[in-house]
């Protein structure tokens, strides 16, 4: 994929900066707002700014594969488009509700078409012993994600929570921004409407939003694709070779590299972003660090979980309804959300694993989980997440149900082998780093620091994090060369 891959990483970002830094900033009298022609100054600074970010954005987007850029481009028009008539007959309630169906409709349908239709079809061939072909489909790459935006800038306009966007450039801009366009975060208009129209680089934030991507720069490749490593030497053991131990460190794994994986992608968009003036939702806040599934899910893929609540789950009713309802409206939402994640069996699966789990603690355990010591509650929540995520893996469910035998101790293995000290032995070193990352130790070192207030200590702390950078900048590019194992998970999705 393009933005694993070095030219990316060493010249596009490098010349994309170059140039977007090559438009002045505004001076301090067009902040203050003194005459009309500095205003337009400023303005015509502004659309640069977004022409150089959109023309970048367009060639990242098109370089793996050029004719879904199409597809995009007539997914923004729609909605463009619908939002323009939508507001041209603001006083017409019905004429707006028909154009927000018919946006929506497109969206779903062009979603549906891409992500769903080899799905469909396998299906009913496997139900009726039909022989319909497979269209063979290639899933443009982040459809699930800008359709998603596409979408809520439709409704939230709808709603009259956001101002028309009359500018297609611009809008086309806020969909196509090359830090979250293909993995997220699921960015509304709402959010970066004000600064898509006016911003300031502070120098400050650019410093910051570096060290942002520096961080996730090294997540992903010096702790994601390393555990992923240990993942896929274990998934390929043959059934019953790997023994109980073994298959929960694989699953233990998996659960490792995907967090790592996705939330370095977070990080990076979201360092991306401040660095071009830009501030995009947080998108993880140590999910596994969580107390409960309720929990987990306030911290893991925040954008979705919200996208899913504001747009589905509470214009259904929410919790706010009868008992028989608000099941319904669980299940709907998270047979949504599995569906969202891919067109496989395993993934409503998933979607429904998660909503059953958090109907049993909203209604039966849920009160008595709280009573317990947090440490139980920690393994509690972390037991249900990994076997979630084994049936994330495996979009064959043969291979889904052999390897959780395996995990249950019911496929004839061992409880215990010496393969699973070998594992532990060999990647000891970055299971550990990925274990403390994954809790907030990080932060709470840094605060500890910050309180001290001891200028040497400072300084010493601020000596020691530039050489770390260096050195695990250093590494990271070693590993970019060398390495040919380096996906992004969910560039899939």
């Amino acid at each position: 994929m393009v933005f694993s891959s070095i030219p990316f990483l060493f010249f596009f970002l490098p010349v994309c900066f170059l140039l977007y830094y090559a438009v002045p900033q505004s001076t301090r009298a067009a902040r203050r707002g003194k005459g009309r022609q500095v205003q337009q100054r400023t303005g015509m600074r502004q659309a640069w700014k977004n022409g150089i970010l959109l023309l970048f954005s367009l060639v990242f987007y098109a370089w793996g594969e050029p004719v879904y850029l199409f597809l995009m481009l007539f997914a923004t028009l729609v909605d463009y488009s619908s939002g323009r008539l939508m507001t041209k007959f603001g006083a017409a309630g019905g004429r707006r509700k028909i154009f927000l169906i018919c946006a929506l409709a497109i969206n779903l349908s062009m979603l549906a078409f891409f992500k769903y239709a080899d799905f469909l079809i396998g299906t009913v061939n496997g139900l009726f012993g039909t022989s319909i072909k497979l269209l063979g489909l290639g899933l443009p790459v982040g459809i699930s994600f800008f359709t998603f935006q596409t979408m809520s800038y439709s409704i939230d306009l709808y709603r009259g929570k956001v101002p028309v966007e009359r500018n297609y450039l611009n809008y086309l801009t806020y969909v196509s921004m090359f830090p979250q366009l293909v993995a997220g975060p699921i960015v509304r208009y709402a959010t970066v409407n004000k600064e898509l129209h006016h911003r300031r680089i502070k120098k400050r934030e650019v410093q910051e939003g570096i060290l942002r991507f520096m961080q996730g720069l090294f997540k992903k490749v010096l702790i994601a694709n390393q555990i992923g490593a240990l993942w896929e030497e274990i998934r390929l053991l043959e059934p019953g070779q790997a023994s109980v131990a073994t298959a929960w460190l694989g699953a233990a794994a998996f659960t490792l590299q995907l967090y790592f994986d996705f939330s370095a992608y977070s990080d990076m968009a979201i360092g991306m972003g401040w660095m071009l003036g830009f501030h995009f939702p947080e998108n993880f806040n140590y999910p596994l660090y969580a107390v409960s599934v309720t929990d987990f899910w306030r911290r893991w893929h925040i954008s979705l979980s919200s996208w899913f609540r504001d747009y589905i789950y509470i214009p259904l009713g929410g919790n706010r309804v009868s008992v028989v309802k608000h099941l319904r409206n669980m299940f709907v939402v998270w047979f949504l959300t599995g569906l969202w994640h891919g067109a496989a069996w395993n993934f409503v699966l998933w979607g429904l694993y998660y909503g059953v789990l958090l109907t049993l603690e909203k209604y039966v355990w849920g009160r008595v989980l709280e009573k317990w010591p947090k440490a139980v509650q920690h393994l509690y929540a972390i037991v249900i997440v990994v076997v979630g995520f084994v049936i994330f893996v495996f979009d064959d469910m043969g291979a889904l149900g052999t390897y959780l035998k395996s995990m249950a101790a019911c496929a004839g293995n061992a409880w215990w082998g010496e393969e699973c000290l070998w594992y532990a032995g060999n990647y000891g070193l970055v299971l550990a780093a990925g274990i403390i990352l994954a809790f907030p130790v990080y932060p709470w070192l840094k605060g500890r620091l910050e309180r001290k207030r001891n200028s040497i200590v400072t300084l010493a702390a601020g000596c020691a994090s530039l050489v770390g950078y260096v050195l695990l900048f250093l590494a990271a590019t070693a590993f970019l060369v060398n390495d040919t194992y380096n996906p992004f998970l969910y560039f899939r999705f």
